[in-house]
C-alpha cells in the first residue's frame, strides 16, 4: 500500500481537529495579498484530505472568522462504487464515474466528492456489494476505498 504523505498547511481554526477532514475547493479572492497564501494553498483541487496534527501557530484570516490554524493532513481514503471486475486489492485504477443517472440511490457513492475523473488512485480496501441495486442494471459493484497516488 502506499504510504501516506503528511503535509502543512492552514485550515479555519474551528476544523482544525484530529480526525477532521474536507475537500480542498481552491484560492478564493480574499486571499490575494495574504502574507501566508502559499501555506494555504498548496493541496490539490478537489482532493479530501484529513487533519493528522495541529500545531500551536494560528493567523488572522479573512476568509476563516475565527482565523487559520497550521495543520498537518495526509489525502484521505474516498469510498466508492466501481465494476466488481475492478476491484482488486492493491491495484491502481483510472476512476470513471459508472453512470450519470442523479435519480439512483447510489449516485453519491459514483460521484464521491474528493474523487476526479480521470485521476489514478490506489484501492486501498474492499468493503463489500452496493448497497443498492444498479438502476442502470449494472451487477457485480464494488463498495471500495481508493486513495490518490
Amino acid at each position: 500500500m502506499t504510504e501516506a504523505k503528511n503535509r502543512v498547511t492552514l485550515i479555519g481554526i474551528k476544523m482544525a481537529k484530529p480526525g477532521e477532514e474536507f475537500i480542498y475547493v481552491g484560492s478564493v479572492p480574499a486571499c490575494e495579498g495574504c502574507k501566508v497564501r502559499k501555506a494555504c494553498h498548496n493541496l490539490l483541487e478537489g482532493r479530501r484530505y484529513r487533519v493528522e496534527t495541529v500545531r500551536p501557530t494560528t493567523h488572522t484570516c479573512s476568509v476563516f472568522e475565527d482565523g487559520a490554524q497550521v495543520v498537518e493532513v495526509i489525502e484521505a481514503p474516498v469510498v466508492a462504487l466501481i465494476a466488481g471486475e475492478m476491484a482488486i486489492m492493491n491495484s491502481r485504477i483510472v476512476f470513471e464515474y459508472p453512470c450519470n443517472r442523479d435519480d439512483c440511490r447510489s449516485y453519491d457513492l459514483c460521484h464521491p466528492e474528493g474523487l476526479n475523473e480521470k485521476e489514478r488512485y490506489i484501492i486501498t480496501q474492499i468493503l463489500g456489494n452496493a448497497p443498492d441495486e444498479c438502476l442502470r442494471g449494472r451487477k457485480n459493484m464494488k463498495l471500495v476505498e481508493l486513495l490518490p497516488l
